[in-house]
């Protein structure tokens, strides 16, 4: 089963650790517009795409063999007071390889030869991207709005973020241009994954990016949607499960889904959910996906079972997902099967 996971940070890292239970066909589509901490620096200094989220994604596919310590070292930031606290290494020889190879895609591969990574990472966009976010509830007036830039102000914002942007940084105005390789992962998946993580600066930039928009439309994938088990502070506070759906549907009114994926214990009213789902195309699809003692954090082997369910696959050798047909029990998704 080819699988192709959009977003970043730790909910895209939740995402590819549940779908390598289930498939060693995976492809992780990563956003390229943070501008905070250890990336920020790096993007600002050098011009590069920040490589943050991309180090987290390669972490997360790769395959642990012998002790992990390239992955180890990766993940490892510097402490102290210097030029280099808080770089983690991996942010550091991703910036290396980028210069050295310029193709982002080629350091990519590169990086994944050397980590052992089991499938493939991708940036949404060949060039860092900038977020502008019309936000209300900055001011006196509850409804006056104000625009607002940048990956961290829009994901700590006091106010409420209404709709956003992006654009390629320095052209504001002129929409981005999507990786075309990632377009090409989203047409020839069996599934395409968006969610969980930061809803305005991790999951919907992939669907204003035009080429990439139209591809999550019109590919032939099922296409689910993983839900955030507790709003974030600043950009979704207050937002309820189907709020989610609906800022979705705000931003991508074609956009279609076969499947939502939720903790039951994180949504308080299911029929709402299920009505909001069901407004997209898809099913809702509830079961206990937090990790035991962290609700905030998704349990990897739950979710890669809910996922099952999800997409109605059955389990192969080495508890894989199949190409086969599902049987009648393990079928859930309703309408056509989705293995052709």
């Amino acid at each position: 089963m080819r699988a192709v996971a959009l977003g970043g940070g730790h909910g895209l890292q939740a995402t590819l650790g549940a779908l390598r239970r289930i498939t060693s066909d995976v492809t992780a589509v990563v956003t390229v517009a943070d501008d905070g901490g250890s990336s920020g620096r790096l993007r600002r200094e050098l011009g590069l795409l920040p490589p943050g989220d991309l180090r987290k994604a390669l972490a997360a596919l790769a395959d642990g063999a012998g002790d992990g310590l390239w992955t180890r070292l990766f993940e490892h930031r510097f402490g102290g007071t210097g030029a280099l606290a808080g770089h983690a290494i991996g942010n550091l020889v991703l910036a290396g390889l980028l210069e050295v190879l310029g193709d982002p895609v080629a350091v990519l591969a590169e990086a994944a030869r050397l980590l052992g990574v089991r499938g493939r990472v991708l940036p949404m966009c060949l060039e860092p991207l900038d977020i502008e976010a019309d936000v209300v509830g900055l001011d006196e007036d509850p409804s006056a709005v104000r625009r607002i830039r940048g990956q961290v102000a829009v994901a700590t914002t006091p106010g409420r973020v209404k709709r956003i942007r992006v654009h390629t940084t320095g052209w504001p105005g002129e929409p981005p241009t999507a990786c075309p390789e990632a377009v090409r992962a989203v047409l020839d998946a069996d599934v395409v994954l968006l969610g969980p993580g930061s809803w305005f600066t991790s999951v919907l930039p992939h669907l204003l990016v035009p080429e990439l928009h139209e591809a999550i439309v019109k590919t032939s994938a099922r296409r689910v949607v993983v839900l955030n088990l507790v709003p974030q502070p600043g950009e979704t506070a207050g937002f309820s499960p189907e709020r989610h759906l609906d800022v979705l549907c705000e931003h991508a009114p074609h956009l279609r889904v076969e499947a939502v994926v939720a903790d039951v214990d994180s949504v308080p009213t299911p029929d709402r959910l299920r009505r909001a789902a069901e407004a997209l195309g898809a099913r809702a699809h509830l079961a206990r996906i937090a990790a035991r003692g962290a609700p905030e954090r998704h349990d990897p082997d739950a979710l890669a079972d809910c996922l099952r369910r999800a997409l109605g696959a059955p389990r192969g050798r080495d508890g894989e997902v199949g190409t086969g047909t599902p049987t009648s029990t393990e079928w859930e998704g309703g309408g056509e099967q989705p293995w052709r």
